[in-house]
């Protein structure tokens, strides 16, 4: 299986250098990198110099320059449009680093025949696990994280987490053909954030599968990017403000009767995790965020180029 590994970069050049680092020792070796560039044309240079053209066992590595902040979507679109003969997509952040034996595992799933894309596990530096796939909980417009801090050594059981799972987690997904031929490329008018939870709700409706791969095992150093993984009183407003428009806007694209009652709900979760820890800037971010999602406001926000 060819896979094309998509990265999307916004200035993060060291990041993406040490997600090569790990690239270079995958068991799995038929692949090449495509590094889109958000930066624009001055960060799309300073990548292709920071970064190598090959990797140690000769995949190539190509920088595209996405002619502008086009967002996390519009990136793994033009990534996976630079390869349209690639058996397989594998998204991936800038801010992971994939086990050796990650791109095998995701290969042998999908080679199963049973699935259309499949996730693994993406853990933190403490090997506590981030998110084994992932739940939309649609009245609530509620994201939940499969064994969220579980030790990366007492997974759930890969059954019940196809079960369960609804959607993947975008930090690191392999796709497959038949996936992108009918759920179509992902929504840039997203953005950033919950792009990933729209595509896969999308896919499902359309009959499509997704499976889950124990071994696939990535480290993540999530926010790193964003700034989202800051103290609760330190996070940046324009994460949560996407975080909370796009789960307003992921609820009207996919159940859009339930959007009424998923902004009440979305409001009782913006006292629990902002006002009750005192964090009343980021409240206000999260507030405008729902506001803007009630709007249906897409794209950049206005004031980001401000």
């Amino acid at each position: 299986m060819t896979v094309a590994v998509c990265i999307v970069s916004f200035r993060s050049q060291a990041d993406v250098a040490r997600c090569l680092e790990a690239l270079a020792r995958q068991t799995h070796a038929d692949f090449d990198v495509v590094v889109c560039e958000n930066g624009g044309a001055e960060a799309t240079a300073a990548t292709q110099a920071a970064l190598p053209t090959t990797l140690a066992a000769g995949q190539a590595v190509e920088v595209i320059d996405g002619g502008g902040n086009i967002g996390f979507a519009g990136g793994c679109n033009v990534g996976m449009r630079a390869r349209p003969d690639a058996t397989a997509w594998w998204i991936l952040n800038p801010d992971t680093e994939p086990s050796p034996g990650a791109l095998a595992a995701l290969v042998a799933r999908l080679a199963r025949g049973d699935v259309d894309a499949t996730g693994g596990v993406l853990h933190f530096e403490d090997e506590r696990v981030q998110g084994c796939g992932g739940q939309w909980h649609g009245w609530a417009g509620r994201p939940v994280s499969i064994g969220y801090g579980l030790p990366v050594t007492a997974l759930p059981d890969a059954a019940e987490v196809e079960g369960r799972q609804n959607y993947l987690l975008g930090a690191s997904m392999l796709v497959s053909p038949r996936f992108l031929a009918l759920a179509g490329p992902m929504r840039e008018d997203y953005f950033l954030y919950c792009e990933e939870v729209e595509w896969c709700l999308r896919a499902r409706a359309r009959g499509l599968k997704l499976g889950f791969a124990p071994e696939a095992l990535v480290l993540h150093r999530q926010g790193a990017v964003t700034g989202s993984n800051a103290a609760m009183r330190s996070r940046p407003k324009l994460p949560i403000y996407l975080d909370e428009r796009n789960k307003v806007n992921v609820t009207r694209d996919v159940w859009p009767a339930r959007v009424p009652v998923a902004f009440v709900l979305l409001i009782a979760q913006l006292l629990l995790k902002f006002v009750r820890r005192g964090a009343w800037a980021q409240a206000g971010y999260a507030w405008q965020g729902l506001c803007a999602g009630l709007r249906d406001e897409r794209g950049p926000p206005d004031w980001l180029s401000k």
